[in-house]
């Protein structure tokens, strides 16, 4: 999975304000051909990201090649159940990264369109936002 090699702080705030608003870049495709859109902001944890990668290699079985635009930076902690207040934050459970509406997650390139699209369709059922699957040609 998707996780930052060194952090400066172990932990941080989610900056939970940060999901108003719609993304300021990576709004176009830069890298691939067809691209795989956000349409609402959410918090996408790193097991989400890896659920939908595994399900584009699935699909196109090797073929062409992927490129994840978002990376998740933010350590996200959660104290145990039953624990009194007080004794500090909790430890780190997962990471996650802030999703804005407009920024696009996947990129594909190297084969056909019909291809690519399925196989963006698919991952977006492992994700917990509405997605567009866009083109370069549009």
């Amino acid at each position: 999975m998707l996780e930052p090699k060194k952090l400066k702080h172990r932990k941080q705030h989610r900056n939970r304000g940060a999901f108003a608003g719609k993304a300021g870049r990576g709004t176009v495709l830069a890298f691939g051909t067809v691209g795989l859109k956000a349409m609402s902001g959410c918090e996408l944890t790193a097991r989400q990201i890896e659920a939908a990668r595994r399900a584009l290699t699935h699909s196109v079985q090797r073929g062409g090649k992927i490129w994840i635009r978002v990376f998740p930076h933010t350590p996200v902690t959660k104290k145990a159940a039953e624990v009194p207040m007080g004794s500090g934050k909790g430890s780190i459970e997962f990471y996650a990264t802030i999703v804005k509406p407009g920024t696009i997650i996947f990129e594909m390139g190297g084969l056909s369109e019909a291809a690519a699209r399925e196989a963006l369709r698919l991952a977006s059922y492992k994700l917990p936002i509405k997605t567009k699957i866009i083109t370069a040609l549009r």
